[in-house]
């Protein structure tokens, strides 16, 4: 919004010294077509709450920006009237009026410019099409809140109304204020670079105040309604007020520093008018906040006012947006011959019979003030850029109404034309100023972009300092921006850090904006931007810590490449080797009395039987299958039974002899000699039996872990019943219980060989390396299981070998001397 950039308040005791000029009566002339100007020549009404009657309202005090801005519309038309190409042949009259900043004072005159030109009526007809009212179009005003008043009554005549200052984005609406026009952007423009700004510095925790009127409360809705698209999370929001002289506004604007310092926000982004801005800096400043971020807007960025305040200095950095804008060329020198001319009484003269024929009596221009303010007191304020909005203006109604007359740059013909009849021209062809083109977009606005500047202070002196401009991006020279923090770097302030991806946003606190990012959890990862949780992984793949994307699994088994695999068969191959010699150098020595003594062929059958045994490591390496699974348990119990079979018989025939003689005769023929395979076949028979229930009831299987390791799928062989493996491998361990029983208390003259004891130390073994193997065999799940029982069928293996076949080859090898029936 254009907002008055400076409030510089005469009193007329003062300018009682100066002798008035007529400056007054220049803002009335007649012409072929008049151009109605609603400016704030006035402010501080008196108090509207106590009107009791509609009596005129009157301002106490000058504003000098708006009548600037009358100026700068008086020097277009007379510039026009003297151009030989725009509007040649053809005056332009202009009836300027005060608005005093306030909506009921401006629709006075916005009547008047609606009444049938001639009269001081209104007609009220059925159809308004050939109604000529008294002005061709409206300049004016420059609030919102004024425009969103008489844009109506304009409308409703179709009456081209063209704003300088108003940006409220309701204004945008055509449908409502069709005839409603503006050369300056709108709100939703200057938000958005804003927002822009905010997220160049990642500033994300900022507070948003706003004054108490349409710009104000207009722009804070324009506002949360982009900022939450662009993760900007708002502390706080609130008004402040526009009537300083209400009893409540003091404690409003200390509330509103208690709120700031409450939620330690460090970025403010202030859409307010100057006076409002002044008292809250005013507040700040003596209430002592500490250094903030202050984003303004051109509503108070360039005005004097607030920049004047005592210690001003120690808010802290001070950006913000202006609207581009040049000056006018030879505006400064029209400004200057201009009061040299009011203090002349001829040409006051003529300015007063100009006033008269414009009916002046009905209602005044009403800045009686502005007879006693010289060249010297505006001189400073001559180059505000709100100038050329309201030059480029006025320049938008003269080239429409030159289209609608059919003017060439010679003449233009003498026709009515009834101002509907200039929106035409003023919707569809563009038109140049000062060689620069312009144009009504399709909400009937121009959007001529914005500057960022800093407000720079250098010995205790204000420089508006240019460090970034705006239009379709936002451009910014950090290097010029010092802030005021003790780096001169931007502060941070942040109510969240930006997530990365592969991280979720979690709420903390009371601000649904807040949050903190967390990472997603192994096995799921963050699929797209607005995803609220973290995605699971499908069973088959896997993804890391604050992963975006899932990735197929890796079979996991025990490879045959690995080391340990290579080591397990290396010792496998040992176990083989000695179990093999072991059985060459018993089959050389079969009929000697040690090997007979042992059980004769009846070890080369355990011996064979513990190399197939060691074998079987060969089944729980590399890929494992259902066929794989099924055969490993059957294989180890067969393999095993056959040996302790042998043992069994063995042990049998000790018990038989040593525990039970008289009885041995009659038994010993089952236990020896040929009977005795028919027990070592009835042994495998019975465990073949236990093995066709492990396969029925429930045999092992392959299944597929995806639990056990993080990144991998593991192939295992599942136990499915530990009733059916408790039946295949408790048969064994009955035989082996049998075997310790009838040879453990055998006791053998010193000179004699005890076998009985070979056969206790290897069951001993077994057990107690069965009791490690079922302990851990239960509760691993990795690819150990396959290395427990590898190591298993080698430890027991070599457990056999160790005490009861190498002791005998021992004495075989270095004690034949041994080796006799005696011995044995």
């Amino acid at each position: 919004i254009m907002v008055p950039y400076l409030l510089l308040c005469l009193s007329f005791g003062y300018a009682a010294a100066l002798k008035p000029t007529c400056l007054s009566a220049q803002f009335r002339r007649p012409g072929d077509y008049i151009i109605g100007g609603l400016f704030p020549f006035g402010t501080d009404t008196v108090n509207l709450t106590a009107r009791s009657e509609p009596t005129l309202v009157v301002c106490e005090r000058l504003f000098v920006g708006g009548l600037i801005w009358a100026l700068g519309m008086k020097f277009a038309i007379d510039q026009i009237n003297n151009s030989t190409s725009l509007l040649p042949g053809v005056k332009l009259g202009y009836d300027m009026h005060d608005t005093c900043f306030e909506p009921v004072v401006a629709l006075q005159p916005s009547l008047l410019f609606l009444t049938r030109n001639g009269t001081t009526g209104i007609g009220v007809l059925c159809n308004y099409t050939d109604y000529q009212p008294r002005v061709t179009a409206v300049i004016g005003p420059h609030k919102s809140d004024l425009c969103l008043v008489t844009a109506k009554l304009f409308s409703f005549f179709l009456i081209p109304q063209v704003s300088y200052g108003a940006s409220s984005e309701k204004l945008s609406n055509t449908d409502l204020y069709p005839s409603f026009y503006r050369t300056v952007p709108s709100d939703k423009n200057l938000v958005e670079a804003v927002v822009l700004l905010l997220n160049k510095f990642g500033w994300n925790w900022i507070g948003i105040i706003g004054s108490d009127d349409e710009y104000g409360q207009g722009a804070q809705r324009l506002f949360l309604s982009i900022a939450g698209n662009h993760s900007i999370c708002i502390a706080f929001e609130t008004l402040i007020p526009t009537d300083l002289a209400d009893p409540k506004a003091k404690n409003q604007l200390e509330d509103t520093i208690r709120l700031i310092n409450k939620t330690k926000v460090d970025i403010i982004v202030l859409f307010a008018f100057s006076q409002s801005v002044q008292a809250l800096l005013e507040h700040s400043i003596r209430m002592g906040l500490s250094k903030r971020v202050w984003i303004g807007t051109e509503a108070w960025m360039l005005s004097d006012i607030a920049a004047s305040i005592p210690n001003i200095q120690s808010i802290g950095t001070v950006l913000g947006f202006i609207m581009k804008a040049g000056t006018v060329p030879g505006f400064r020198k029209y400004v200057a011959d201009l009061f040299t001319s009011v203090q002349q009484d001829k040409f006051c003269q003529e300015s007063r019979k100009f006033n008269q024929l414009m009916n002046s009596d009905v209602l005044d221009t009403h800045c009686k003030q502005c007879d006693h303010i010289s060249l010297r007191d505006i001189s400073s304020m001559l180059n505000l850029p709100q100038i050329q909005s309201v030059y480029i203006a006025v320049y938008s109604v003269a080239h429409a109404l030159h289209r609608a007359l059919g003017c060439t740059h010679q003449a233009c013909p003498k026709a009515s034309i009834r101002s509907w009849q200039l929106l035409h021209f003023m919707n569809t062809v563009p038109f140049k100023v000062n060689g620069q083109s312009f144009s009504f977009d399709q909400f009937h606005g121009t959007n001529t972009g914005y500057k960022l500047i800093l407000w720079s202070w250098k010995n205790g002196t204000l420089t508006y300092l240019p460090v970034g401009n705006y239009e379709e991006s936002l451009y910014i020279n950090k290097s010029q921006i010092q802030f005021h923090t003790a780096d001169q770097k931007e502060p941070t302030s942040e109510c969240f850090r930006r997530c990365k991806p592969g991280q979720l946003r979690r709420i903390k606190g009371f601000h649904l904006c807040c949050y903190d990012c967390t990472d997603c959890p192994e096995n799921t990862f963050w699929s797209t931007k607005d995803s609220s949780t973290c995605t699971p992984c499908l069973k088959h793949q896997w993804s890391p810590v604050r992963s975006t994307q899932c990735y197929d699994r890796n079979e996991r088994y025990l490879f045959w490449n690995e080391p340990l695999t290579i080591a397990l068969l290396t010792l496998m191959s040992v176990t083989i080797s000695l179990t093999c010699l072991t059985a060459v150098l018993f089959l050389k020595n079969l009929e000697t009395p040690l090997v007979q003594a042992s059980g004769g062929k009846l070890n080369l059958f355990a011996l064979f039987a513990l190399t197939l045994l060691c074998l079987s490591c060969c089944l729980y390496i590399g890929k494992p299958s259902n066929n794989l699974c099924m055969s490993q348990q059957v294989v180890y119990a067969l393999c095993l039974n056959g040996c302790f079979s042998t043992f069994f018989i063995k042990s049998l025939e000790i018990t038989l002899v040593t525990e039970f003689p008289r009885c041995a005769p009659t038994f010993l023929y089952w236990v020896t000699q040929r009977r005795a395979w028919l027990l070592v076949a009835l042994c495998l028979l019975t465990e073949c039996l236990f093995c066709f229930c492990y396969l029925h009831l429930g045999p092992d299987c392959l299944v597929s872990d995806y639990k056990s390791l993080p990144t991998e799928v593991l192939l295992v062989c599942n136990t499915e019943s530990w009733f059916a493996f408790a039946l295949v491998h408790g048969y064994n361990g009955f035989l082996a219980f049998v075997c310790f029983l009838c040879t453990f208390m055998v006791q053998t003259s010193g000179k004699k060989y005890n076998i009985a004891r070979g056969i206790t130390f290897a069951i001993l073994i077994y057990f107690i390396i069965w009791i490690f193997f079922v302990a851990t065999f239960v509760t691993l799940k990795t690819v150990l299981r396959s290395v427990t029982q590898i190591g298993t069928i080698l430890s027991t293996s070599l457990g056999i070998l160790g005490t009861y076949y190498i002791p005998k080859c021992y004495i075989i090898l270095l004690k034949p001397d041994l080796n006799t029936v005696d011995y044995f």
